[in-house]
């Protein structure tokens, strides 16, 4: 009998098993432009619960398990009795009974480590405030595309410490490459997450600025300034975050065939600049699509 597995965070995994994935979701993608039937998951239906509003993780999960030959069934916290306050472990208990596996996209990493302990069936993790591990694996996937590998380049987080820099900290821990995280004072990356990464050894530098940390760099990357929740902070963290923009005089830093990423939604000219968006550098909408190659890689792997 297969042991369950989920996908809750990236630092739960070995470098073989994302590997493993790489490899799969650049199988699949292949199939999939060239017109074949790759029915992996026919018969298997995903739940996916959000918390979170969203664009392209519904839409790549749910074509993913079309394109898979399986069903993805979508349920809004406020339609179901979670958003009335029913415990996450009889509403996961249930679920189980239903579906073959479960994506969720909420605020709480403990709530979907919770859902995760109780669900008979794989958990995938769709984004939480702590972490966006699907994310980085598309990501990934896009520097292998255009780079050829994942190795022996040197990466560059510029902006809020947030989930997405705590998954890539997780990636550099897990596979090993060298990454650079610039932020303002006072948005550091999670205290626990930067603690593990020493722990196991991580090749990461930690600094306050962001012409430091773009020097050199193969990848440069960002993020909105105030993900979803932190509205309210918006005109503060505009003050905080001066000079941590991805404009063209920072790419100019890094090195001339460096490629530019930003998970999505952007605010143009804020966090990046349009000019960068729309340069030869930019791999923003590859990154975009490989959400859906390896999403279905990693159902397959987990449901499969």
């Amino acid at each position: 009998m297969n042991v369950k597995k989920d996908f809750l965070c990236l630092s739960d995994w070995s470098r073989e098993d994302l590997e493993n994935i790489f490899a799969q979701a650049k199988e699949l993608k292949t199939k999939q432009q060239a017109g074949q039937e790759h029915h992996l998951l026919a018969g298997k239906t995903l739940g996916m619960l959000f918390e979170k509003s969203s664009t392209r993780t519904r839409v790549s999960f749910e074509v993913g398990m079309y394109q898979l030959g399986g069903h993805a069934l979508f349920l809004a916290s406020t339609n179901t009795q979670m958003g009335r306050g029913e415990p996450i472990k009889d509403t996961a208990r249930c679920m189980a009974r239903y579906v073959d596996g479960v994506m969720i996209r909420t605020y709480s990493q403990d709530a979907v480590e919770e859902f995760a302990q109780f669900s008979d069936v794989p958990v995938i993790n769709g984004l939480t405030d702590m972490f966006h591990p699907c994310q980085i694996m598309a990501d990934l996937l896009t520097v292998i595309e255009h780079k050829g590998n994942y190795r022996d380049l040197v990466y560059c987080w510029i902006g809020d410490g947030n989930n997405m820099a705590n998954s890539w900290i997780n990636a550099a821990s897990v596979l090993g490459f060298e990454l650079h995280v610039a932020t303002p004072a006072g948005y550091e990356p999670d205290a626990m997450v930067k603690e593990r990464a020493a722990e196991a050894g991580a090749n990461i530098v930690y600094t306050n600025d962001p012409v430091q940390a773009a020097s050199g760099a193969d990848v440069l990357n960002t993020d909105v300034w105030a993900s979803m929740g932190q509205e309210a902070e918006q005109k503060e963290r505009e003050k905080a975050f001066v000079g941590y923009q991805i404009n063209m005089d920072m790419v100019t830093l890094a090195n001339p065939d460096c490629v530019v990423m930003h998970c999505l939604p952007a605010h143009r000219d804020e966090e990046i600049t349009d000019e960068v968006m729309e340069s030869r550098h930019s791999v923003i909408y590859d990154q975009a699509e490989n959400r859906l190659h390896v999403q279905k890689a990693i159902m397959a792997t987990l449901m499969g």
